[in-house]
């Protein structure tokens, strides 16, 4: 069974910084597409970032350059490390696990597996 379970959420002002984790366990995210996906209040689910089992990584233009996707293979566990956080990243931050050896997919129904979500909150 396949378990995802996100921390480091919190509030923080604007031009701040959050890393959130996704302990994983039942996949291994080395050998998986990893993603990041959020949903802010009246919005749908957007793709943020993933990442390839190969170590390749896509990123929404909205966080390109700001937002770095990673992973420790040891600890199985996902990172999203924020710089320069703005009001508009305001949102529940979801990981998903994707196809083993697969590419990560902005479309979020190709996903079978969700973490619970952790709240990030970007004050002005």
């Amino acid at each position: 069974q396949v378990q995802l379970v996100e921390s480091g959420g919190g509030l923080v002002q604007a031009g701040g910084s959050l890393r959130l984790s996704c302990a994983a366990s039942g996949r291994t995210v080395s050998r998986s597409a990893m993603t990041w996906f959020r949903q802010a209040p009246g919005k749908e689910r957007e793709f943020v970032a993933g990442i390839r089992w190969n170590g390749g990584t896509i990123y929404a233009d909205s966080v390109e350059g700001r937002f770095t996707i990673s992973r420790d293979s040891a600890k199985n566990t996902l990172y999203l490390q924020m710089n320069s956080l703005k009001p508009e990243d305001t949102a529940v931050y979801y990981c998903a696990a994707g196809r083993r050896f697969g590419v990560p997919s902005p479309n979020g129904t190709e996903y079978s597996y969700w973490g619970q979500g952790t709240q990030v909150t970007v004050s002005s």
